[in-house]
């Protein structure tokens, strides 16, 4: 009698245990961050735009140069609407940085820290302390 209470006892605790594990299972698109933003479905959130964006829509795409790896990593740049600031998105990096424009003759100059970007008619360079690291 003692071994069937025991039983019993032991699979109330499997039912129930296994209904929790359950409940915590995440639903495919749940996965909002808290801009909510949808990572699973490529979103991330942009400073300068307040919403939510997909890098790989993004009209400023650059690519890595001069890499070492067996594959190349795209970066993409967001412009504010009076293109005062650039929003920088880096595969390695979390988040966003964003530049802020500069004077400059000859050429469209945004910097931060030991990043500077520059546009030349139409064509963007992304240094990292004065190397180039990507370019469109």
């Amino acid at each position: 009698m003692k071994n069937v209470k025991h039983a019993i006892a032991a699979m109330a605790v499997v039912l129930f245990t296994s209904g929790i594990s359950a409940q915590k299972t995440v639903m495919p698109g749940s996965d909002m961050d808290k801009h909510g933003c949808k990572g699973s479905a490529g979103y991330t959130f942009s400073v300068i735009k307040n919403d939510c964006v997909r890098l790989f829509e993004q009209k400023i795409q650059l690519k890595e140069v001069a890499s070492r790896k067996s594959y190349t990593s795209g970066a993409a740049v967001i412009l504010s609407t009076d293109e005062k600031k650039a929003e920088l998105f880096l595969p390695s990096a979390t988040g966003s940085i964003v530049l802020s424009k500069v004077s400059s003759r000859n050429a469209v100059v945004y910097k931060k820290g030991q990043y500077t970007l520059t546009r030349m008619k139409d064509t963007y360079t992304l240094k990292k302390s004065k190397k180039i690291i990507f370019k469109s």
